[in-house]
């Protein structure tokens, strides 16, 4: 996979030539463990997707499977905005165990990457 910083549209090759936008951190705490949220992510992706965002990883802690961590990659700045502000996929998060007011949102350095050869 590419990470291509923020607002910088040059592109290097390191596994893909698919380029990065904005990469986010999300940690969220979970009611109901990890299973759950997995299954309405998956039913919701689509959804995730039109708005201009792609999931990057997503995963519970080893040893707290109600502590979850997730990388997303979003198109813009208004992407993330509008993900935040989809009441749809907001009651679908609670409805699958989220306590949303737990979430912490970090934006990644346009420095990050992923993956090497």
């Amino acid at each position: 996979m590419l990470i291509i910083p923020f607002g910088n549209k040059r592109r290097a090759n390191i596994l893909s030539t698919r380029e990065i936008n904005m990469i986010v951190k999300l940690t969220q705490d979970l009611a109901r463990g990890f299973a759950p949220w997995k299954e309405m992510f998956f039913e919701n992706e689509a959804e995730l997707n039109a708005l201009g965002a792609r999931l990057i990883f997503a995963g519970s802690e080893k040893d707290n499977d109600n502590k979850m961590m997730v990388l997303i990659d979003f198109d813009s700045p208004e992407a993330m905005k509008a993900f935040g502000g989809h009441e749809g996929l907001k009651a679908k998060r609670a409805a699958a165990g989220a306590l949303l007011e737990t979430t912490e949102i970090t934006v990644m350095s346009d420095q990050a990457f992923t993956g090497t050869s």
